[in-house]
């Protein structure tokens, strides 16, 4: 039995729902349709007040500025008639305000996002996600998510879940495939899987240089402190344990310069993990426009066909059903701009060589005792530890 499995969870993971970020109440109230006009009957006790006053207390979900804003453009009718903020509002007055939701507000709304599926049954559903496309939205891409395509497909029910049954992500350029929860009692299972490692996920990525056959990056991760928006390696208390399996498995030359397919086997999921473990090690991968080249300098060649994303590919998913207990396990081939790559760059054919199940990783670059690893970091509600693969 895993340290993991015989610690406390909660019965429900942490709730990261849209009224958790947003910036005023109306958050609270966003739906399907939220754009639409609302309509509002001016109650006895209400005539006579100023129009401000009397939509602060109709609409309380929407902050007093936010609707002062809306009367000056227009959004707010009184009787059929364009409104004016201090005009005073008649007895039995209709009132009809058309909001204009902040994009962030219009995030968590169902849209028709194409969603390429794996497998899917009552209990789960694997999704082989493009690069490109954002697993939840966030500042910069509040539409266009697979959190709005599972939202479109599934409706009312993944309305109901956390994340719309979300348990892990993958960065927006990274593809491959994610599990999703259908129901709660999934969503929670597969959960606890995460923390207890039985959740198996495997990359295939090309890097620069000629890596080692096979070995283990150990080294812990944590929010670069020069810059906020990149991830490092942190060996003080905020760094977070990450360990990152790797087998080399073709190599080839790209105008003189070394390059390695390598298959990526990961035992913790932290945000960015691969990327910043290879480029720890002086082995950044193909692409990469974060971690791809030592801060400051320039990568060495341009890729072929324009190729401009980290050339990383989820590729294989295994996990414990959690509706019948079976160890069940999915792959896809890798997408048609990474095939086109390693085509040019000359590899092989066999850059997916499966590795067998006993195969051991025994050499370790770094080694950090994880004594003060927390297993229950994702029950405490810190988004950065978060089951996060490539977010």
């Amino acid at each position: 039995m895993t340290r993991s499995s015989t610690r406390r969870t909660k019965e429900q993971p942490k709730d990261y729902s849209p009224s958790e970020s947003r910036d005023d109440a109306a958050a609270t109230h966003a739906n399907p349709g939220d754009d639409a006009p609302r309509i509002a009957l001016v109650p006895d006790e209400l005539a006579g007040d100023r129009l401000d006053k009397v939509l602060a207390k109709s609409f309380p979900e929407f902050s007093r500025s936010r609707m002062q804003g809306w009367i000056e453009e227009g959004r707010v009718l009184v009787d059929g008639a364009r409104a004016k903020v201090r005009q005073p509002v008649p007895l039995g007055a209709t009132i009809s305000l058309t909001p204009d939701l902040l994009p962030e507000q219009l995030a968590f709304m169902p849209e028709p996002v194409p969603l390429d599926i794996v497998y899917e049954d009552d209990t789960l559903v694997v999704i082989n996600k493009p690069a490109g496309m954002v697993v939840h939205p966030a500042a910069g891409n509040w539409s266009g998510t697979l959190l709005n395509g599972l939202l479109h497909r599934y409706g009312d029910a993944a309305a109901g879940l956390p994340r719309a049954g979300i348990v892990h992500r993958l960065d927006k350029e990274t593809s491959g495939l994610m599990v999703v929860a259908r129901t709660l009692e999934a969503q929670t299972d597969l959960v606890r899987q995460l923390q207890a490692r039985t959740v198996k996920r495997r990359y295939v990525a090309f890097v620069w240089g000629n890596m080692l056959e096979d070995a283990t990056i150990d080294a812990p991760i944590g929010r670069d402190v020069r810059d906020r928006t990149r991830m490092a390696i942190v060996k003080t208390a905020s760094g977070k344990h990450a360990r990152t399996h790797f087998r080399t498995v073709d190599r080839t030359t790209w105008h003189g310069q070394p390059v390695s397919a390598i298959h990526c086997d990961l035992e913790t999921g932290r945000t960015h993990q691969i990327r910043v473990h290879c480029a720890h090690i002086q082995h950044p991968l193909l692409g990469d426009p974060v971690y791809g080249h030592a801060r400051g300098k320039r990568s060495v060649r341009p890729l072929p066909n324009d190729f401009a994303r980290q050339a990383l590919h989820a590729w294989r998913l295994g996990l414990i059903h959690p509706a019948t207990g079976k160890d069940v396990h999915w792959r896809t081939d890798v997408p048609e701009d990474l095939a086109t790559l390693a085509e040019a760059l000359g590899f092989g054919k066999d850059e997916q060589i499966e590795f067998d199940e006993d195969d051991d990783f025994a050499e370790v670059y770094e080694v950090r005792d994880d004594e003060d690893w927390d297993e229950e970091d994702y029950e405490e509600g810190n988004e950065d530890d978060y089951e996060d693969d490539e977010a």
